[in-house]
């Protein structure tokens, strides 16, 4: 399917008046909606990520305090470890964002930043922080926009969003991610990728450590 972007131009180019042309481009915008969802998986095997040396999309996500910010600025910054996890709800994500706030001087020194990202509302950021002790910095996708975009979503079973919706505050989530763990140059160019399918599998914090030393 051709993008929105080339449609639009294409139509702007076309001897069409604006009342024609608004409604076909709110057309193809519904459309290319749709598509997205109907690609949403069921199944975590069946994701499509984005592959190494590609480069992640435009974000926005939201912090703990309800702002707006913009992944792509943050990535700007510093090379960044960039993690997806299900949320603060998920024992096995608490357990991954303890080991990478014991591991954060280590990868700190190698030049790197941390950024985790959650479609958890972002009312369940701060409690996070402050029970695994957690310095880096956590973001909430809210509609899981750019964990579609990066291609690991796949929908929420009922009985999954029955469960968050018992330990967490906020809109429950409909979509989840597989747990990713990117490297990412300043470019946002993916340098190396770990995704498991099996949300109980992380990439261990010496394994991690020893996949940054190789990259320098």
């Amino acid at each position: 399917m051709c993008s929105l972007n080339i449609i639009i131009e294409k139509l702007k180019n076309t001897n069409m008046n604006s009342t024609k042309y608004i409604t076909l481009a709110l057309f193809f915008t519904l459309i290319q909606l749709f598509s997205a969802s109907a690609q949403t998986p069921d199944n975590p095997k069946d994701i499509s990520p984005l592959l190494i040396g590609e480069k992640i999309p435009e974000a926005s996500l939201i912090n703990a305090k309800g702002e707006t910010i913009y992944l792509n600025d943050e990535i700007k910054t510093a090379k960044t470890v960039l993690v997806f996890y299900r949320g603060g709800w998920c024992p096995y994500c608490n357990l991954q964002l303890s080991g990478l706030a014991t591991s954060e001087r280590d990868i700190i020194k190698l030049g790197y930043q941390i950024i985790a990202v959650s479609p958890d509302d972002y009312r369940n950021l701060t409690p996070t922080t402050t029970k695994d002790k957690v310095n880096y910095k956590l973001y909430s996708d809210p509609n899981g926009t750019i964990i579609k975009k990066m291609g690991i979503a796949f929908n929420a079973a009922p009985r999954t969003m029955n469960y968050i919706s018992k330990k967490t505050i906020g809109e429950t989530t409909k979509v989840l991610p597989v747990p990713t763990v990117l490297v990412l140059n300043k470019k946002g160019e993916i340098l190396f990728e770990y995704i498991s399918p099996n949300y109980k599998k992380r990439i261990s914090p010496k394994l991690l450590l020893a996949v940054l030393e190789n990259l320098k």
